[in-house]
């Protein structure tokens, strides 16, 4: 089995971005929790948000932002079934143009 991270990219503008109602929260929530339950075991840690984000070089820090909302890790036995993992997943309906990353961790040698 190997360990897959993925990262929730938002396609929306933050400024601009359409605020959901408590019931369109309430109504993903349950569609998540429904993901997660039939994930089960391979869903390793079932991520946070990416919140205050700084960017460290050899020359300082700086403050970014980026799409990268919130991030999972997935354990499956191969790339392509860690994919199907989150083909179904309730985020990519959230907003148009919502996308997930699927990248191996492979284990270091």
């Amino acid at each position: 089995m190997g360990i897959f991270l993925g990262i929730l990219n938002g396609a929306a503008d933050p400024a601009t971005e359409p605020e959901l109602s408590e019931a369109e929260q309430e109504e993903f929530m349950v569609a998540w929790s429904r993901w997660a339950e039939e994930a089960g075991p391979a869903l390793v840690d079932p991520g946070r948000p990416l919140y205050r984000k700084r960017r460290v070089t050899s020359q300082g820090v700086e403050v970014f932002e980026d799409a990268r909302v919130a991030y999972m890790l997935l354990s499956a036995p191969s790339h392509e079934a860690a994919v199907d993992l989150v083909r179904g997943h309730p985020f990519l309906a959230l907003f148009p143009g919502n996308s997930i990353d699927v990248i191996e961790c492979p284990d270091v040698p």
